[in-house]
């Protein structure tokens, strides 16, 4: 029986392999797997920048330079976005603070020359060399990047702890400028030293904060765009390139069977008009198409009402016997999920009935005969307080 590979999570680099192990083995045991903790990767490191020209960028006008400060007894933080100034450096304190310099590769040849050593990497994958100086417990908190990134120590020591338990909550705290997490329950703790680097691939929480002294750290981060950048920069160039004639076609249409109904035929003509539209969830693609179509060409859009009406007052007006008359620039369509039902409204998604929802696109305005059901009347009262649905008393006598 084959023993299971092992990954140690340390390691000890050299001059020939300052990953501790030939960049194949890295990439292939641990790049978008697995951190690992390489111990002098750069044995007598030099920071090839001062903290004083780090301080002199941060105050440049084009430069993307953050002030953190961190009040610890009352676990307050406070973020200066820059540009900054000789004076909010003069304002800091000894303890619990740090400023970061983004893009300093950009600003700095010295800087810039680190990347030379990551040239195992497509070039196009590395975004910047993001710089950090600190004092004592100076750093962010607790947070989780969505990219991979080497954090070079390059002056003083920094202690670094990390997760690596995947089922550990990710949730943020509502109270800070900063992208927390609420909870972080540390699996493995370091402190490094100058030349010492350390590699976390995306989703990893960590957290990091000057030791002892002043401290500086040279993040190399890499460019990892979201497949909602990525979808929407591709659906805008596609977008540039087709011609206008080409659109939404039905040649084969029938006659509906149930009105405002974004039925199965509806998809499939999609999925002929749009070029990468084949490869999406069918129920991703309703669900963009219901909102994208109620909101197409909509000149205006209805005003939600200033005091919203109660579900109570919305009761007695029905039982009273009022319609509820469609706003004329409201647009319905709906459709059927697996087990579930969706009306869209001006853009906007609405949980329905099947019948409901037909109902409403067919008629402007409605009179319930039955009483609704508790889906139903939910969303009877946010149509109405969206300013979809206008009550209008019944002229009974």
């Amino acid at each position: 029986m084959t023993k299971p590979a092992s990954f140690p999570i340390e390691v000890r680099g050299s001059a020939k392999q300052p990953l501790g192990m030939p960049p194949a083995r890295f990439l292939r045991d641990y790049w978008q797997k697995r951190p690992l903790l390489i111990r002098q990767a750069f044995a007598d490191f030099q920071p090839p920048l001062q903290p004083d020209d780090l301080a002199g960028l941060a105050c440049e006008e084009g430069a993307l330079a953050r002030l953190i400060m961190h009040d610890e007894k009352r676990d307050r933080w406070h973020v200066n976005p820059g540009p900054l100034s000789e004076a909010d450096f003069a304002k800091t304190p000894s303890t619990n603070w740090t400023v970061l310099v983004q893009d300093v590769d950009k600003w700095d040849a010295d800087v810039a020359d680190l990347l030379q050593h990551f040239n195992f990497l497509p070039s196009w994958r590395v975004d910047d060399v993001m710089v950090s100086y600190a004092e004592p417990g100076g750093g962010v908190g607790a947070h989780v990047d969505q990219y991979d990134v080497f954090l070079l120590q390059g002056l003083g020591q920094r202690h670094w702890a990390i997760s690596d338990d995947v089922m550990a909550p990710k949730e943020f705290r509502h109270d800070v400028e900063l992208k927390q997490l609420a909870q972080f329950e540390p699996t493995h703790e370091w402190l490094l030293e100058p030349g010492d680097m350390l590699y976390l691939p995306p989703g990893v929480p960590h957290d990091g904060a000057a030791f002892g002294g002043p401290c500086m750290t040279f993040s190399i981060g890499m460019r990892a765009p979201s497949q909602a950048e990525l979808t929407g920069d591709l659906a805008d160039h596609i977008a540039e390139h087709l011609p206008e004639e080409l659109r939404y076609a039905d040649p084969d249409l029938k006659p509906v069977k149930a009105a405002g109904e974004i039925d199965r035929a509806a998809i499939d003509r999609l999925k002929t008009a749009l070029p990468f539209a084949a490869a999406l969830n069918d129920d991703m693609l309703r669900d963009w198409f219901g909102c994208f179509i109620t909101r197409y060409r909509n000149a205006q859009v209805p005003a939600p009402l200033d005091k919203p009406l109660s579900d109570a007052a919305l009761a007695k007006q029905l039982d009273a016997g009022a319609q509820l008359l469609r706003h004329p620039w409201s647009r319905l369509a709906w459709s059927r999920g697996k087990s579930s039902c969706t009306l869209y409204v001006s853009g906007h998604a609405y949980p329905a009935t099947p019948a409901l929802a037909q109902q409403l696109c067919e008629q402007r305005a409605l009179s319930l005969s039955r009483k609704a059901n508790a889906t139903e009347r939910v969303l009877l009262l946010a149509l109405v307080n969206d300013g979809h649905l206008i009550p209008r008393k019944s002229r009974r006598r």
